[in-house]
């Protein structure tokens, strides 16, 4: 899912590229957009570079690519439930490059959760309070005195710590945080994504697990936890 502002630049960005086979700089992206500024941009981009809506290409000025359309233009065919049966659960820090499964948990021990929607760097979580469906969720993963809920990765951002592309993960609602977890943050009140959490004097860091991706310095007052990762369910097809 997009946010209404990434989706109006992407089918901007798209029929420019069509129209004329250059894409649109920064300031008249600014103005079709009615932004006040190139900054509101360059995040709009980051965002949809790291969905894989566009890619940068090096050394050529003004070079962007639209790799794929919205799933409203593509019509998505994965299922948006899945059976606990089907999935390898997994747990653990998140801190290995890969998280090893454990022992899939029996039906009966699985407490519903719901299923908001896709998660990289897209539509804040407030905007995804009307779940897609629910997700049976072993319940010794959870803490029973807090609230959690499920969302679907999309994008690859956080591949080295075992986070893949489909994947679902389970997040444990919060406001707080400790440095190096990996949380839900929204950046500027708009922007939900899911990062390694570091705090780099007054300033808060957003670290992907992923060299193709550079980490993201905010002020404090920019960014809000909006819950942590407690496990992950994996589909294998």
């Amino acid at each position: 899912m997009l946010t209404k502002k990434q989706h109006e630049l992407l089918l901007f960005i798209h029929k420019r590229l069509e129209d004329d086979g250059v894409s649109p700089s920064f300031e008249e992206m600014k103005a079709a957009l009615d932004l006040k500024s190139k900054s509101g941009i360059h995040r709009l981009i980051s965002a949809l570079e790291e969905r894989g809506f566009l890619r940068r290409l090096p050394h050529r000025a003004r070079a962007l690519e639209v790799v794929r359309m919205p799933a409203d233009s593509v019509p998505d065919t994965r299922p948006t439930q899945v059976p606990i049966d089907a999935a390898n659960v997994i747990r653990g820090s998140f801190g290995a490059p890969r998280p090893h499964a454990v022992a899939i948990a029996e039906a009966a021990d699985a407490v519903d959760l719901p299923l908001y929607g896709k998660i990289a760097a897209g539509a804040p979580i407030e905007a995804l309070r009307d779940p897609e469906g629910h997700m049976g969720v072993p319940a010794s993963m959870l803490d029973p005195k807090r609230r959690h809920y499920a969302l679907s990765i999309d994008g690859d951002s956080m591949i080295d710590a075992g986070i893949l592309d489909g994947d679902v993960v389970v997040i444990e609602e919060c406001e707080t945080a400790s440095d190096g977890e990996i949380v839900v943050a929204l950046v500027d009140e708009e922007e939900a994504t899911l990062k390694r959490l570091r705090r780099r004097g007054s300033s808060v860091a957003l670290e992907a697990a992923n060299p193709a991706y550079e980490t993201r310095i905010f002020g404090p007052d920019r960014v809000k936890v909006q819950g942590r990762l407690v496990g992950l369910i994996r589909q294998y097809h």
